[in-house]
């Protein structure tokens, strides 16, 4: 067990991310890259996940965020935050994935990966049940189903901001957007879920596009 003592001398001395990444960059350190895999690929693992809803593609995008950063380390500028760079490489590649997937029709399947939202507890009201375990998974794969009906740019800050627990600053920055368009779009994706969610827990037919919007962006009814 480390002590008070040995636990602050190793935050005083830790690298941070950036000078890691400013290893990487000058020097093509592969210990400073393997530490920065090993802080960020979790939290990769799970933003990609959740924004395809495929654990399983979202593993493997994770790593391919990992080997862009790494190709691309000439890109890096150091004055800016590392961590706003690695996601901002890890949506691209979601974005790109969800428009592949789009052109081939597909829906995932996998729904290993199902959390739910603290939230939505305030969204609905809790449904009574013998096996609460069983109704949590039911109500986590009901958010689940929500959140991938959600179009990317709503998807994006609704993970970012109450899964990855980033300020609205810092996912401005990731997403290159003022402020203000970024609360607007949390409001916007939290007004969306509410209302697929509220009946689709109380056992109505869920909402749905209207018959002559396909495009992602049109907003649920």
């Amino acid at each position: 067990m480390r002590t008070p003592r040995l636990a602050l001398l190793q935050s005083l001395f830790a690298t941070s991310d950036e000078q890691a990444m400013w290893r990487v960059q000058t020097e093509d350190d592969e210990r400073a890259f393997a530490q920065l895999v090993r802080r960020w690929e979790e939290p990769l693992r799970r933003l990609c996940a959740r924004m395809l809803g495929d654990a399983h593609r979202g593993e493997d995008l994770a790593q391919e965020a990992f080997a862009r950063v790494f190709a691309r380390r000439n890109d890096y500028q150091p004055s800016g935050k590392f961590s706003t760079w690695l996601w901002r490489i890890a949506l691209n590649l979601c974005y790109d994935e969800l428009r592949r997937l789009k052109r081939r029709g597909e829906e995932s399947l996998d729904r290993a990966d199902a959390p739910v939202l603290d939230e939505a507890q305030g969204w609905v009201t809790p449904i009574p049940a013998p096996d609460e375990a069983l109704v949590a998974q039911e109500r986590g794969e009901l958010v689940r189903q929500a959140m991938l009906r959600l179009p990317e740019v709503y998807r994006s800050v609704l993970i970012l901001r109450h899964y990855e627990d980033l300020k609205f600053r810092e996912i401005a920055d990731v997403l290159d957007l003022p402020e203000g368009t970024v609360k607007s779009r949390m409001a916007e994706a939290l007004t969306q879920m509410s209302r697929w969610l509220k009946p689709a827990l109380a056992g109505k037919p869920p909402p749905g596009r209207s018959p002559e919007c396909q495009n992602q962006e049109c907003p649920i009814l």
